[in-house]
């Protein structure tokens, strides 16, 4: 009766992770390039009363055996790296990725970090730069007279001048994918660093031959949160919570059935 006990309180814990995930996806469903997070689980160990396949007699064996869980256990949070919808904006500088990729930022430390959120200003000095002021890798400087900026789905940036005809070119964004996006380790912030999981970095032009994603320019990605389905998801971790709790009670009152027997 005390792996009844335990295997519930096990489960109690693992659901309060579930919401936790769940709170945490909610909470970023208006987020900018917000990834949403799905919260996986697995048994813990079994203890074999009867191992399956033990010798019955001398021409049989056991056929299913008797093995007692333990309960379960949280094992991962996995990135669901699917496509958000895009929302229009008057900003020329905001930008989506169609597809697979991450946009490069050098972050104060000299480290390169990477983010989905397309969201970018321009500093005192013209560099295009994230709302923490981080600039974009490659470096993209407009002059303080450029009038209209456009980026081409390759990536291309360019301007135009006052008195002047012809577009000047500013720059070239490249964007960076990785073997397992999932792998990533989440910075907060939009930002991503690149692990062993992951891989190491590719880096390319946006709709090139290494299978990256197209510019669009004047949009943004918003988060692929489903509300409607998070919501699911939680009426499910109540219940199962609930579930676990009655038999944390029902073990309980088991127990207290035993310790009157001798009265």
């Amino acid at each position: 009766m005390i792996r009844a006990l335990y295997s519930a309180a096990s489960g109690m814990t693992a659901q309060q992770m579930n919401v936790d995930n769940i709170a945490h996806n909610l909470a970023n469903s208006s987020t900018v390039g917000y990834k949403t997070r799905r919260a996986q689980f697995q048994d813990l160990l079994y203890q074999d009363v009867v191992t399956p396949g033990t010798s019955a007699s001398q021409q049989t064996v056991v056929p299913t055996g008797l093995q007692l869980g333990l309960g379960t256990r949280a094992a991962s949070n996995e990135i669901i790296f699917s496509q958000g919808s895009f929302t229009a904006t008057q900003n020329p500088l905001d930008m989506v990725i169609q597809g697979r990729g991450f946009f490069q930022v050098r972050q104060a430390s000299g480290e390169l970090a990477y983010s989905r959120s397309g969201a970018f200003h321009l500093d005192r000095d013209g560099n295009m730069v994230t709302s923490d002021g981080d600039p974009l890798e490659p470096q993209i400087t407009l002059p303080p007279d450029a009038q209209v900026v456009r980026i081409a789905p390759d990536g291309t940036v360019s301007y135009t001048q006052p008195g002047q005809t012809s577009a000047q070119l500013g720059g070239q964004i490249q964007l960076a994918d990785f073997q397992n996006p999932a792998g990533l380790n989440s910075l907060g912030r939009n930002l991503y660093l690149p692990t062993d999981a992951s891989g190491s970095p590719t880096v390319g032009t946006p709709g090139g031959q290494e299978g990256l994603g197209s510019l669009l320019q004047g949009y943004l990605e918003q988060s692929n949160v489903s509300v409607v389905e998070e919501f699911v998801n939680l009426i499910v971790s109540q219940r199962a919570y609930e579930a676990n709790s009655k038999v944390v009670k029902a073990a309980d009152e088991m127990y207290q059935q035993v310790n009157n027997l001798t009265r």
